[in-house]
């Protein structure tokens, strides 16, 4: 065995030319980047309305400050960069009353926004990985009708915008992204990690203005619409907003170059800005797959003298231009795409994962702040005393007229009081994480426990390492024999799980159905605390013993797809990791009943088993 190992070496290790081609591809596609990075500022500059904005792949650090500086530097007056807090509300986002005015005035008094005071710049927004839902659809429904309705405290106004967001994404080592909201309305997609930061010469002022002035007599001939829709079909986009706005920025770009049409390098480098980054699929291994037969010629019709024929076109000069556009694409398209979307498929939908914090949920007085509502405070919940005065102040005219009159007309100094009533109560709402509780199902049985059992122990113990510190617990479930047991109930020691574990035996049948009823009744007085459940199963799925502990195959394999069904109504995370030395199709068919994540781990140690856990869970 030991002599083995340089000749496994040998073979994997590439030639002297072959690494240094390699080598010279990749410094060639990173000179590529750099330079569609700081050109993708000089297009956003000209028309940062019509492409709406960009998404910058970015580690921050002074190539991020160099590319927004290059943004700013050629922007008039009145377009420069403003910072956009992910965590802003909706009053300073929106506008609102003035306080200090209404009361001055005795009249509501409006107070700007950002939006508002941005209405010809740009927004800067960091971590847009993490903005709130509700902020995004804000930005999202600004951005489609560069127009915001305020409509709160019995006032209404309507104001225009015109700006452009440039959300700051995390880097290649983050599994998270923008929020598809806005991903798909920011035209431009940037990738600086690993770029440096000596930019080239910035935009000058003067050729900022020309190529504003000859944007819109840009045209685009049949030729490039069909390149970029064909682009865009190959690499799976189903959405007509990508073509658009990539027709949008190589129109932009012409501009820029001085010319009043579209041609290839334009549409080349739309398509590695817009069409690539959104790329679900790699063209290359479709084009790998044989062509259809094409279809029957229809029957030949008499020819209709009214009919005028189509203008000749030359079909080789479209298919190049096609394929031009498409190798573009396919250029700055990752390798690895279809890990790097099974990723970010992961960060978007899980809700909290196991071994994190849960779900979220309202709160009175602890937590993120979630709003403002209308109620009266007690019961937990506290006065917010600017809310409230917001709330009177445009009334104060009117209700000083009231008092006036019912003291005869003599107010005296009453006259200068602020007069609240019930309705103008205001509260504040908070929005925090439940606590999460991982219910691990073990398969003690004897198929499972000369396999997987001694890893199944060492993953809880890795896991449980993790939700101490984040005051999250564990329970666990073992089934062996005839039926399951709740060998620990929800705990954070990690003393009383070492200690469960180190104990728990294998040997016997496998009571899939009496396991999953036992969880389902732990999740549902979990659920009943206010607790976030998440269960996760492993077992190879040989389930052999009925729910009255019988045995027969046939009829523990119906009871165990019975109680699946009956938890899955719980709608709660489940993982079914097939502890197998092969995948088995009734684990399978149990994780479908169970609308659970099926995870294959034949030859996984106890390490890996809880970092599929914290993924996937």
């Amino acid at each position: 065995m030991p002599e083995a190992q340089p000749t496994a070496e040998r073979t994997t290790q590439q030639s002297p030319e072959a690494a240094a081609a390699a080598a010279a591809s990749a410094a060639a596609a990173d000179a590529l980047r750099a330079q569609d990075a700081w050109r993708a500022a000089a297009c956003l500059a000209v028309d940062p309305v019509g492409l709406g904005g960009a998404v910058l792949r970015t580690d921050l650090g002074e190539v991020t400050e160099a590319w927004l500086a290059a943004l700013a530097s050629p922007l008039p007056p009145g377009e420069g960069l403003r910072r956009l807090p992910p965590h802003i509300d909706d009053e300073r986002l929106l506008g609102g009353t003035d306080l200090a005015a209404t009361l001055r005035a005795g009249r509501p008094v409006h107070a700007r926004g950002l939006l508002e005071e941005c209405a010809r710049g740009f927004l800067v927004l960091p971590m847009a990985e993490r903005a709130e839902p509700q902020l995004a659809a804000r930005l999202g429904a600004a951005l489609d009708q560069r127009s915001v309705l305020v409509a709160r405290e019995g006032q209404q106004r309507e104001f225009a915008t015109g700006f452009a967001l440039v959300a700051l994404d995390g880097g290649r080592a983050s599994d998270e992204h923008c929020v598809p909201r806005l991903r798909e309305r920011l035209a431009l997609h940037v990738d600086l990690a690993g770029l440096r930061a000596d930019a080239p010469p910035a935009l000058a002022r003067g050729e900022l203005e020309a190529a504003r002035a000859l944007l819109p007599g840009i045209q685009a001939g049949d030729e490039a619409l069909q390149a970029l829709c064909a682009t865009a079909l190959a690499c799976g986009i189903a959405t007509l907003r990508a073509p658009l706005l990539a027709l949008r920025v190589a129109r932009v770009h012409a501009a820029l170059e001085g010319r009043d049409a579209i041609e290839s390098g334009d549409l080349e480098f739309a398509a590695r800005l817009v069409l690539a980054p959104r790329a679900t699929v790699d063209p290359s291994a479709q084009a790998s797959e044989p062509e259809p037969p094409p279809p029957e010629p229809p029957p030949e019709q008499p020819p209709d003298a009214s009919d005028q024929p189509p203008e000749p076109r030359d079909p080789t000069e479209v298919d190049k231009l096609e394929d031009s556009v498409q190798e573009a694409a396919q250029a700055m398209i990752p390798k690895d795409l279809l890990e790097r979307l099974a990723a970010a498929e992961l960060a978007r939908t899980r809700n909290g994962t196991a071994g994190r914090a849960g779900a979220n949920t309202l709160a009175k007085r602890r937590g993120r702040p979630a709003g403002v509502r209308a109620g009266r405070p007690g019961a937990g919940t506290r006065l917010n005393l600017l809310a409230t005065l917001r709330s009177a102040a445009p009334w104060q005219r009117l209700r000083g007229r009231e008092a006036g009159a019912q003291a005869g007309g003599h107010a005296g100094g009453q006259a200068t009081r602020v007069r609240v009533l019930p309705d103008d109560f205001r509260v504040t709402w908070y929005r925090q994480k439940k606590q999460t509780v991982t219910i691990f199902a073990i398969d003690a049985s004897g198929s499972s426990a000369l396999h997987r059992l001694a890893e199944a122990k060492g993953a809880v113990e890795l896991l449980l390492a993790g939700c101490y510190v984040r005051r999250d617990e564990v329970a666990v479930i073992a089934f062996r024999g005839r039926q399951a047991e709740l060998v620990l109930p929800p705990t954070r020691s990690l003393v009383r799980v070492k200690r469960s574990l180190a104990g728990l035996p294998g040997g016997g049948g496998t009571p899939m159905a009496s396991a999953l009823d036992l969880a389902a009744r732990l999740m549902a007085q979990v659920g009943k605390r206010g607790q976030t459940p998440t269960l996760v199963v492993l077992s190879d799925g040989n389930a052999n013993v009925a729910r009255d502990g019988t045995g027969g195959r046939a009829r523990a394999e119906a009871d165990a797809f019975a109680a699946a069904k009956q938890l899955r109504t719980l709608g709660a995370r489940v993982l079914l990791i097939d502890t197998a030395p092969r995948p088995q199709a009734q684990s399978q068919q149990l994780a479908e009943l169970l609308s659970a994540r099926y995870l294959a781990l034949p030859q996984a140690d106890a390490r890996r088993m809880a970092e599929a856990v914290r993924l996937a869970g």
